[in-house]
């Protein structure tokens, strides 16, 4: 086996063994690795002669997970970054400076949910920025000074919302079906209450329903209620959307089992 694979698995399996044993129920350790990766590998800019990938990150938390954290949060974020350098060290990626991780409290996030924002920044960004949740004295004398001065900078990045545990969210998306009239129902058998003020979907953590879909827009439909009944608008996406296979161009007034579209994602529509 590759050695660098090797000490990926290595610290892949503390984070799994260790830290896990703490976390035996929500957001563990070794998700927000695996997730952190996807997100190094989605956000990577190509340069001349170099790919370069985000050295800054941002986990988001819903405040019962957060309270979990918080006697060994700092060496989380210590593994987590000796994670990020092996992964980009395999995939031959270049980083500005070693990861900087830091993790922040979202109270709209259900137990469970978590989120990531990744961004490429240079060195002299971080100019004065606080040192807590950087990488280990070892990650960081891995890297060339040479490598940050010539890094580029890139805006922030959208956060992805993931689910680290379906066995405590169902339970709570249940509640919240019994108080809604209506439902999203997605390809995987997955319920979506819809609240009665309406939910916005897209990539976005700011949207009340969350898609992991690249071909979907950070705000790409809104759905309301409205005088007609439930109503669904594309907010301007990229690549639109379509409803039971027709574009959808205007505020379309649904009907018990419409199916929405948009990227890779059907959504079929349910009222009570």
């Amino acid at each position: 086996m590759n050695i660098l694979k090797s000490v990926e698995n290595a610290i892949s399996g503390l984070l799994e063994g260790a830290f896990g044993r703490v976390f035996r129920s929500e957001v563990r350790p070794v998700e927000l690795a695996r997730k952190l990766a996807r997100e190094m590998d989605a956000h990577r800019e190509v340069s001349v002669s170099r790919t370069y990938a985000p050295n800054e990150y941002s986990v988001w938390l819903s405040p019962q997970d957060r309270a979990r954290y918080e006697e060994v949060e700092d060496d989380v974020i210590d593994e987590l970054g000796a994670y990020l350098l092996e992964h980009a060290r395999q995939e031959d990626l270049v980083l500005a400076t070693p990861p900087r991780i830091t993790f922040h409290t979202d109270e709209r996030l259900a137990l469970g949910e978590f989120g990531i924002s990744a961004q490429l920044t240079r060195a002299a960004d971080r100019s004065g920025a606080s040192r807590r949740g950087n990488a280990t004295g070892s990650a960081r004398g891995a890297l060339s000074e040479a490598g940050a001065a010539r890094a580029p900078a890139t805006g922030g990045g959208e956060t992805m919302i993931w689910s680290g545990s379906e066995r405590v969210r169902g339970p709570l998306l249940e509640a919240r079906e019994a108080r809604a009239n209506a439902v999203l129902v997605r390809s995987d058998g997955r319920r979506e209450p819809l609240p009665a003020g309406g939910a916005t979907i897209g990539r976005s953590r700011e949207c009340e329903i969350v898609v992991d879909d690249p071909g979907v827009s950070r705000k790409h439909v809104e759905i309301r209620h409205a005088r007609e009944g439930w109503l669904v608008e594309d907010l301007g996406s990229t690549n639109g959307s379509t409803v039971n296979g027709a574009p959808l161009r205007a505020p379309h007034v649904l009907a018990n089992g419409d199916e929405i579209e948009m990227g890779s994602t059907a959504l079929r529509f349910e009222e009570r």
